[in-house]
């Protein structure tokens, strides 16, 4: 695909990093000349200097000759001005960055009128994967797929787990939960396991089932399945505007801790059943006084990450089932590996992570969309949903005739809304949804799981 990205922070940095790998042609446009010509030359992709909204810049970008542009850049509505010039000048597909929850309420009037392709929020995306985890707190990460039919859940083994030592033979028939352990992380190392591979105390894995079969699993291995009742938000910028309003409609209690005063006034208008502190969050006397101890959770959300990480480090043993924290700078993950820390968010990676879906399915052929996209494990492994809508090489044929490529696993197939866990006589029809994890990044179709 031809792609103009303009706006080249973190997110534009992701996206370019991830898109320049996948056979596409990328113009990045940036007003820093320095930005621009550092990502150009490390990504091998053609850089412009110059506003985005500026139709002579765009035409230089070649948005005549466009299939995307997606509009990154810390203004909003620099972002939505740059997808209405390039609707204008050509029949590009537009993708839009808009935070301002001020414009959340209007976002389908504006995709509409203005003929964006899609309207990415970072903030509300990462909200709302807080959410999800301060709902099912037994989780390191959860992934949602076929509309909620399919979830994919990640969790670290406790060193006391009858897990332990078990092959996956083992666990079918010990255990008797239909679920597929599809990925295992261990000592910084990712395998696509197969049923005699034998878990271990300390291990990452990640279980593709139904919510209810994965609430019932963890219950026989004693993992928390119940959701909190309360949490402590440290940081109240617009994460946490918005993970407030989602967890007052959960009826869970918040209690947000922000330096600035006028914040909190905003906030204390905005969330009316929510607690506002005035205060240091970083202030262990204050995080003591409000009785962190008392509270289920702690969600990090302050701007800077080595604040997130000292506080999640403090509340361990204090709060009772869940720390969350948000990261922005990318550098930080061997670190925080070393840490082991319970729950960590990257707003800018979610974002990328919808973009990069949303190209894989332009791309594809129209028989096996891509539905849903993961990066998952620092991005070495990939959890992608295919929408299987016609006879294809992959229909009608029992999975062990496959002649399926190594380092992927078919861990799910949907139909009429009911998840099958597959075995080698399972086949997959016209109508499936298919859920494929690998180690193999850039998948495009659903016949790419095949050997050639």
């Amino acid at each position: 695909m031809q792609i103009i990205i303009v706006g080249c922070g973190k997110v534009g940095i992701a996206l370019t990093q991830r898109l320049s790998t996948e056979d596409n042609n990328i113009c990045i446009v940036d007003i820093d000349r320095d930005t621009v010509q550092q990502l150009a030359a490390e990504c091998d992709v053609m850089g412009i200097v110059g506003n985005g909204a500026s139709y002579s810049i765009l035409a230089e970008a070649g948005v005549e000759q466009a299939d995307l542009l997606i509009a990154v850049t810390e203004s909003d509505e620099l972002n939505l001005l740059c997808c209405v010039i390039a609707r204008k000048a050509s029949r590009c597909q537009t993708i839009a960055r808009v935070r301002n929850p001020m414009y959340n309420s209007e976002q389908q009037f504006l995709q509409k009128e203005l003929g964006l392709s899609m309207i990415i929020n970072p903030e509300l995306t990462a909200a709302t994967e807080i959410a999800n985890l301060l709902c099912f707190p037994g989780a390191i990460g959860i992934d949602i797929f076929s509309k909620g039919s399919a979830e994919m859940f990640r969790f670290r083994i406790p060193v006391d787990s009858m897990l332990h030592e078990l092959s996956l033979k083992e666990i079918s028939s010990r255990i008797h939960c239909d679920l597929l352990i599809c990925a295992v992380d261990r000592d910084n190392e990712v395998r696509i396991p197969d049923g005699n591979f034998v878990l271990r105390s300390g291990d990452i894995i990640s279980i593709i089932a139904s919510r209810k079969n994965v609430v019932e699993f963890c219950q026989k291995i004693n993992l928390k399945t119940t959701g909190v009742k309360n949490t402590m938000i440290i940081g109240g910028g617009k994460i946490s505007l918005y993970l407030g309003k989602i967890l007052e409609g959960l009826n869970i209690s918040v209690k947000i801790i922000e330096r600035d005063a006028a914040r909190c006034r905003e906030l204390a208008e905005l969330l009316p059943e929510a607690v506002i502190i005035h205060g240091d969050g970083s202030n262990e006397s204050l995080l003591q006084e409000e009785r962190i101890d008392k509270m289920d959770s702690l969600v990090a959300l302050t701007n800077m990450d080595e604040e997130n990480i000292l506080l999640s480090l403090f509340a361990k043993g204090k709060v009772r089932s869940k720390i969350v924290s948000k990261i922005n700078r990318l550098q930080l993950n061997e670190v925080i590996h070393n840490l082991d820390m319970d729950s960590v968010v990257y707003p800018k990676l979610l974002t990328a992570q919808k973009i990069l879906q949303y190209v894989r399915a332009a791309k594809n052929s129209i028989g096996s969309n891509v539905q849903t996209l993961y990066r998952l494990y620092d991005d070495r492994v990939e959890a992608l949903e295919f929408h299987i809508s016609e006879n294809s090489r992959i229909t009608g044929i029992p999975l062990h005739n496959l002649q399926l490529k190594s380092g992927l696993l078919i861990c799910s197939i949907t139909r009429n809304n009911q998840v099958i866990i597959p075995n080698g006589q399972s086949s997959i029809l016209p109508g499936d949804s298919i859920i494929v994890v690998t180690t193999r990044l850039g998948l495009q179709d659903a016949q790419d799981i095949l050997k050639n």
